[in-house]
């Protein structure tokens, strides 16, 4: 597959070796997943991932240049703050933030979170704290 990777184009591996038609559910995706915060990735549709994530209390703002990032809801509510509004998702829900929207992710109570966004998309945006989890920590 193709990415944009700071300006050029650039041919990458898939990042997870899958085998096909190796079904699994969604509960055994989130018996991977320990910490809070620390999302797993789980599959891979061409360039996207699907990542699990289990969420409660406060992320950080921050945004995605260049990737949208969908969150669906599994188990549990979220609350996402934008610059002017937040939106309140319930299980069932999905939304879209687009690329460059700043956003801040708050779970009141322990929410499971189905993530899709390109393999790129860094996980805390540009900002750093002790939340951020590397690529290489969410394939673990």
């Amino acid at each position: 597959m193709t990415v944009l990777i700071k300006g050029r184009i650039e041919m990458i591996r898939p990042i997870l070796e899958v085998q096909v038609l190796s079904p699994t559910t969604l509960a055994r995706a989130f018996d991977r997943v320990t910490d809070y915060w620390s999302p797993k990735v789980i599959g891979q549709v061409n360039d996207q991932l699907l990542k699990a994530a289990k969420l409660k209390g406060e992320l950080i703002w921050h945004a995605h240049d260049g990737q949208d990032e969908l969150f669906y809801i599994v188990k549990g509510s979220l609350r996402i703050e934008f610059e002017n509004e937040a939106v309140d998702l319930k299980a069932g829900d999905f939304l879209t933030v687009p690329s460059g929207v700043r956003h801040n992710p708050i779970a009141q109570e322990e929410c499971w979170v189905l993530l899709i966004e390109p393999a790129s998309t860094k996980h805390t945006g540009e900002g750093m704290t002790s939340r951020t989890r590397s690529l290489e920590e969410q394939l673990s």
